[in-house]
């Protein structure tokens, strides 16, 4: 049976293929199916079938059967098209007009055979792409003529020149060239008066609903595009204009006049724009009165109506971008302008997350125009002015400047008024807050960020911002208004507490400090109120969020008054009983960063009191932490060491120091008095876990007293490293004698715990504590052995990747001091890592970033170590560090990559120069290349480039004083360097680049050596090439232009400072003075 189709010398058994096909969609058995498929793969492979697809689709009765013969045919003319002989392009061309227009000449096979028509529809435009308008060029007219002799022959010509002007306009890029594209849009300019006027016509004339859509759906494809005249200077707006209050037509002619709001070219038919806004303005009052609650309207309503509310938004949105200031200019125009934003306020409050996107990216633009006008005045009396004091103190700026720009911030003051209330109303959760309501109507924990909701959050903080700054007053009054209902339960609920206090906390920093002071005064008092008049656990969970997220946002507030943060600290700890999901973890995080910004404040003994807080707070340490988790406890320990660490008399401190850490260090003391004792006491699985809790606590408060930790680290640092020594020798038994699976067991996992605890612990105090060269001579003898000797015994598998960053971290910190150490850490780390990392590049992936973290830390400060390695030493570093920017993992190769750079820098200052070079050049140019010019590596484009910038600088800058290459090997003796490595380079890439011809390489060669003392002409010059070589296709080459990006990220920054309030003070990284 087969074979029966296989042969195609003879006109295709079509009944046999209908069963085929049937069988492969069929439910038969899988045998079936797959024999199926395998005979209509080999079909659609084979470059003869398309020959039969007439004779199939004339004789088949089955519609899948058709379908395929058209996807060979498809395949066909996407790709081998040009080199079919005339005679048989012209058979197909004829041949599917024919069946489009039999089709689609009468109604009920056009109804019945859709689908196939919009199939043959696709293989037509396919067609066309080729042939028009150069071999056919009465296709337009040929169209246009036939439409008129039917109208269900003119409603499939509107489908297919939609699908023809999509092709040509959207989906382009990328199928067709450049030059064709252009070709094709030209043709559909200069022939669009005849496809205008079919439209026009039927418009005007046909009373058929579907081929009045079809129409108008074509219209809304080619709107973008056509020359305006045929919009603007034709009955074409009002034929829309009519048809828009018809149900039916709705949506399509809303979509059209979109498509016509959103073009922009100058003022040259702004008159018609007004028209067209003030007739729309008209209608749309009789479809959706003023007024009307759209929110509830689309709740409520079917599909299409819910389409045409989005519709609607896009509409406003589209037209207010680009012609607001048309609107602006006479007062019937004004009015029209604000019904029309008021709809718009209205569509907002409408529950759909797309639609509300819509509206808030434009309220964003909006009000970043009125507040830009305003904040480039920058005159501060008349800031002064615009907030509340009478403009006419400054008759200059009123005639100058000031004038239109306020009479504009008049004209917007009430929709701005009515859209303060919409983000307040609507705001988005900010990241901070950790309780939210599930589906359910409980109040839990968050489990998961959604990134959304969080762009969101941010875009609508900016507007309210920019809102805030244009009236401070409004702004203020309505959330203080807002609040006190809040209060008398008249518009109390979860949600409208949680959008307003998240508000509030947004825009901190937008007002003057004054302003702001007796606005959270009022804030901080009412909602400390509304939690102690509310009843009810979760009511009291929504109440203790809000009132931690407000405070969390403005630092300086709680700086200036010490009875509030006095009275919002105790609060917390108060909040640190409440065992309601999330509520513990909120206080512990906004413990933390009040602490951060205020922590002077802490540690001086205020007015009316006898001693500073941080005594009271240490003396009832047990009782405020008793609630709280161990993770909990840790954040805790670290809030205080942030306190100690403000306390300036060193006895003092050392004295708080003591006292913090009183109950761990019992703890200790008690356990390792029992272990000396009986050392089995420290392989209870509870010992272990409290021992573990000792080190978490110790880090957290490492962590941010920095060198003020010393005498803490040094009273149980031995008794550590022993500890770390037993339990290690007690991984190693249970491994040797339970084999690979003891790794796995909870036991090892928890002794292992404790081992990475005790590494972190050192390597926080290292790096937290500053630069005295005493701390590391005392701390890394000690260490040789329990720590690096353990590393080098251990099997693979029990090697704690923390040991290498340990210890890079050490040599980052005290540079050359370590020099001494390095050939002991090499010896004990260097081999044995190696022979885990370099098997493949999966496994041990912590164990890799590490390890050329520590290489790298070597190569930069203790480079003189690196010099005395033996030539196979300094083989496998080279090796390895090949092997580091190989990796497709984005960290280890920019380590690697940056490390090359440093010793390539180093070597040419060194003694070793010429014998490095010599033995290294060709090699990391070539490995180079190849990471350089394969899509995988594309983030380390900027340290590829320098890497081959200081190659071909070197060769001429004079520190080579021998050739590269070998003489005894290479037959051609070069007159210098630069000579050979071009010649070298051109050789490898001419082998590597079969595409590329010779002169094409030589120039980019050529290119590379005159530009290589300019960096961005030499990165250019890079980036051509690679998109010349075709490695690189044009979709994404984002991470070649990383750095270009990366300063306009930062220009953006820059602007966002100088506006108070956009960068949140609690975010500001300042060092704050609040002596």
């Amino acid at each position: 049976m087969a074979e029966r189709l296989r042969d195609l010398s003879q006109p295709i058994d079509v009944p046999l293929l209908d069963a085929t096909v049937a069988a492969f969609y069929g439910t038969g058995s899988k045998e079936e199916r797959s024999a199926a498929d395998q005979i209509l793969q080999e079909l659609q492979t084979n470059p003869d079938t398309w020959l039969q697809v007439v004779h199939i689709l004339q004789n088949s009765q089955s519609l899948n059967t058709k379908f395929f013969a058209l996807q060979v045919l498809e395949n066909v003319i996407k790709y081998r098209w040009n080199a079919l002989p005339v005679e048989q392009r012209d058979g197909i061309k004829n041949y599917i007009s024919e069946v489009i227009v039999q089709l689609s000449s009468n109604e009920v096979s056009f109804r019945k055979e859709r689908l196939y028509v919009n199939k043959l529809n696709v293989i037509l435009v396919q067609v066309l792409k080729h042939e028009w308008p150069a071999r056919w060029q009465s296709f337009i007219p040929d169209l246009v003529s036939a439409a008129k002799s039917s109208e269900t022959i003119c409603e499939n010509c509107m489908a297919i020149l939609k699908l023809l002007s999509e092709e040509v306009f959207d989906f382009s890029r990328g199928e067709m060239t450049q030059q064709k594209i252009k070709e094709l849009k030209q043709s559909l300019n200069s022939e669009f008066q005849l496809i205008h006027e079919l439209c026009l016509y039927v418009l005007s004339a046909s009373q058929r609903t579907e081929l009045i859509r079809a129409t108008l759906a074509t219209l809304h494809a080619f709107l973008s595009w056509i020359p305006l005249g045929y919009i603007f200077e034709s009955p074409l707006l009002e034929i829309l204009l009519k048809f828009f209050p018809i149900a039916s037509y709705r949506n399509l002619t809303l979509q059209c006049l979109t498509e016509v709001a959103a073009l922009q070219f100058g003022d040259f038919y702004d008159m018609q724009y007004v028209k067209m806004y003030t007739i729309f303005m008209i209608q749309l009052q009789t479809i959706i009165p003023a007024g009307t609650n759209i929110s509830e309207a689309y709740t409520n309503g079917s599909s299409e109506e819910q389409a045409f509310i989005q519709n609607l938004a896009l509409f406003f949105t589209s037209f207010c971008k680009s012609h607001i200031r048309v609107l602006e200019s006479t007062p019937e125009n004004r009015a029209a302008l604000l019904t029309g934003l008021q709809y718009l306020i209205s569509i907002s409050y409408v529950d759909d997350t797309e639609v509300f996107k819509v509206c808030l990216d434009y309220w964003n633009l909006l009000v970043l125009e009125l507040f830009e006008a305003h904040h480039s005045l920058d005159i501060p009396v008349v800031s002064v002015g615009l907030m509340g004091l009478q403009a006419t103190l400054i008759p200059e700026v009123v005639d100058g400047l000031g004038s239109p720009l306020l009479q504009r911030r008049q004209l917007y003051s009430d929709p701005l008024s009515k859209l303060r209330t919409l983000m307040i109303c609507r705001m988005a959760k900010p990241e901070e807050v950790l309780i939210v309501e599930d589906e359910n109507g409980n109040i839990v924990r968050e489990t998961m960020k959604d990134n959304d909701v969080l762009v969101q959050y941010k875009i609508m903080r900016e507007t309210l911002i920019y809102l805030s700054h244009l009236d401070h007053e409004d702004t203020e009054q309505q959330m203080l208004k807002k609040l006190s209902k809040q209060l008398s339960g008249e518009e109390w609920s979860w949600n409208n507490l949680n959008t307003l206090c998240w508000a509030i906390g947004s825009i901190s920093g937008s007002m003057m400090e004054e302003q702001e002071n007796r606005f959270l005064v009022m804030v901080i008092r009412d909602l400390l109120n509304l939690c102690e008049i509310t009843k009810g656990k979760d009511n009291k969970a929504v109440i203790a969020s809000n009132i931690m997220y407000v405070v969390g946002q403005y630092p300086r507030f709680l700086r200036a008054h010490w009875k509030f943060l006095k009275t919002v600290v105790n609060k917390l700890f108060e909040f640190m009983h409440e065992t309601h999901p999330g509520v513990q973890d909120m206080a512990c995080d906004t413990f933390l960063k009040i602490v951060q910004k205020c922590k002077r404040k802490f540690v001086i003994t205020q007015v009316g009191e006898n001693e500073p807080f941080v005594s009271e707070l240490l003396s009832s340490l047990p009782t405020t932490v008793s609630d709280l988790q161990p993770h909990q406890i840790h954040s805790f320990y670290e809030s205080v060491g942030h306190m100690i660490q403000a306390e300036s008399d060193a006895t003092k401190r050392d004295e708080y120091l003591k006292r913090l850490m009183d109950l761990p260090n019992q703890k200790w003391a008690e356990i390792i008095g029992q272990a000396s004792r009986s050392v089995d006491v420290l392989k209870d699985q509870d010992v272990i876990r409290a021992v573990l809790n000792i080190l978490q606590t110790n880090t957290s408060a490492a962590s941010s007293l920095g060198t003020y930790f010393f005498p803490q680290i040094s009273l149980i640092f031995l008794d550590m490293l022993t500890v770390y020594r037993m339990y290690s020798e007690l991984i190693s038994n249970s491994i040797a004698e339970g084999g690979p699976f003891a790794s796995k067991t909870s036991f090892v996992k928890l002794l292992r715990s404790v081992k990475r605890e005790t590494l972190k612990l050192i390597e926080t105090f290292v790096d937290k504590a500053e630069d005295q060269p005493h701390i590391g001579k005392q701390f890394v003898p000690p260490m040789m052995d329990p720590v690096l000797g353990d590393y080098a015994r251990n099997l693979p598998d029990a090697r704690e990747s923390e040991v290498l960053s340990l210890f890079a971290t050490i040599i980052n910190k005290y540079k050359g001091v370590m020099m001494e150490y390095v050939p002991r850490i090499f010896e004990a780390v260097f081999q044995c890592t190696l022979e885990m990392i370099t098997k493949n590049f999966e496994d041990y992936p912590e164990h890799r970033l590490k390890f050329f973290s520590l290489l790298r830390a070597i190569g930069t400060h203790c480079f003189q170590a690196l010099i005395q390695l033996s030539s196979q030493q300094l083989e496998l570093v080279m090796n390895s560090i090949i092997w580091a920017f190989r990796h497709t993992e984005r960290n280890i190769a920019e380590t690697g990559l940056s490390l090359l750079l440093e010793l390539l820098k180093n070597f040419q200052v060194s003694e070793f120069c010429n014998q490095f070079y010599r033995t290294y050049y060709l090699k990391i140019e070539q490995e180079i290349f190849a990471v350089l010019t394969d899509a995988f590596h594309k983030p380390g484009f900027k340290l590829h480039v320098l890497v081959l910038q200081h190659l071909f600088c070197l060769v001429d800058s004079g520190a080579l004083t021998e050739p590269l290459w070998d003489a005894s090997t290479v037959p051609y003796p070069y007159p210098n360097n630069t000579m050979f490595v071009r010649d070298y380079t051109i050789k490898l890439l001419g082998s590597s680049f079969p595409n590329m011809t010779a002169a094409e390489i030589t120039q980019f060669v050529g290119g590379l050596f005159e530009s290589r003392n300019d960096l961005p002409t030499f990165k250019n010059h890079m980036r051509d090439f690679l998109v010349q070589s075709k490695k690189f296709s044009a979709q994404d080459n984002k991470d070649l232009y990383a750095e270009e990006t990366a300063a306009q990220r930062e220009r953006e920054r820059q602007r966002m400072l100088s506006i108070p309030g956009m960068i949140a003070p609690s975010e500001l990284q300042d060092e704050m003075v609040d002596s």
